[in-house]
């Protein structure tokens, strides 16, 4: 029987497409999970009861620790689960670095391509939400300019697209080489938002081969096994646990932050969300965990990435 302590809960929704790259994650590691689906839209009380307020798609949840936004999650995959590997190759970090353009500028680019070329049609309390979180306080504006701009858009997109292919124009299978690698998840979420979520992405997609044989590759992973969990359970399995996490801060921390200060952290973007508070239990370059405590869910460890979130001292 799986121990509740170590078992991956993941909090979803199918067409997320941040989740489907931690679904392709989950199947280049071939590991078993329990499947929290939430809504896709505000509110998510079983979620944010969870995180102390942090709403976006996906969260994983390890016994009492919380982990937020992807880069966070490949990490801890990563390191609870190294083989096969997520850097089959020497260059892990330039493997990082590109993944804050496939998890920054070209989501965002594929975003607008959605949103834009579904016009009045988008539903407007989707519209709202999406367009806040991924276009700032001026949004209605945003999304009207998407409209407007979809040919420069498109050609935006192109131009990434075309380097994909030329990477995989020597018939490799994935794009470091024989064996799946993070990038591969971290690129392919964007080509599967794409195709599933833009009538004309099947045809854009279709002028690069390399690419598109790229992609059914990845597909073909699969996902891991999965088997469902109500949300209610996830939250008594965080009640009935304590987080495993290690407790330290790394030396130069910039903002000299210690063990205990209490902190409140927040993507760093005007998406209108709520900031989570808590006290430090652990930072260093790559991640910081708060610790904060609860009825409903006793004490937990939220952990987010350093790069793309903002840390205020409170």
């Amino acid at each position: 029987m799986t121990d509740p302590a170590t078992e991956i809960v993941f909090h979803n929704y199918p067409q997320s497409p941040v989740a489907e790259k931690v679904r392709v994650a989950f199947g280049i590691k071939n590991v078993s999970w329990r499947d929290v689906e939430i809504p896709r839209l505000p509110p998510k009380p079983m979620l944010t009861a969870l995180t102390g307020g942090y709403r976006r798609t996906p969260v994983m949840q390890i016994g009492a620790d919380i982990y937020c936004d992807s880069q966070c999650i490949l990490r801890e995959l990563e390191r609870r689960h190294p083989k096969p590997s997520f850097m089959p190759t020497s260059e892990a970090g330039l493997m990082w670095c590109l993944s804050r353009y496939t998890d920054g500028d070209l989501f965002t680019l594929a975003v607008k391509l959605v949103l834009g070329s579904a016009g009045a049609d988008l539903p407007s309390d989707f519209a709202e939400d999406r367009g806040r979180l991924y276009l700032g306080q001026d949004w209605v504006e945003g999304l009207k300019r998407a409209n407007e701009d979809l040919p420069h858009l498109v050609a935006q997109m192109r131009a990434p697209l075309s380097w994909m292919n030329s990477q995989l124009g020597d018939g490799r299978t994935f794009l470091l080489g024989a064996d799946p690698a993070a990038i591969d998840a971290q690129m392919y979420h964007n080509i599967w938002f794409i195709r599933g979520r833009w009538s004309g992405g099947a045809a854009m997609l279709s002028e690069f081969p390399d690419l598109v044989r790229w992609e059914d590759n990845v597909r073909a992973i699969g996902h891991g096994t999965s088997n469902a969990l109500d949300a209610q359970d996830a939250i008594a399995r965080a009640n009935s646990l304590e987080p495993a996490s290690p407790t330290g801060v790394a030396a130069n921390d910039p903002q000299d932050l210690h063990v205990g200060t209490m902190v409140t952290v927040s993507p760093d973007l005007d998406g209108g969300e709520q900031p989570v508070d808590g006290k430090v239990r652990f930072a260093d370059a790559d991640t910081i965990a708060i610790e904060r405590t609860t009825d409903d869910v006793g004490t937990v460890c939220v952990h987010f990435p350093r790069a793309g979130y903002r840390v205020s001292i409170a």
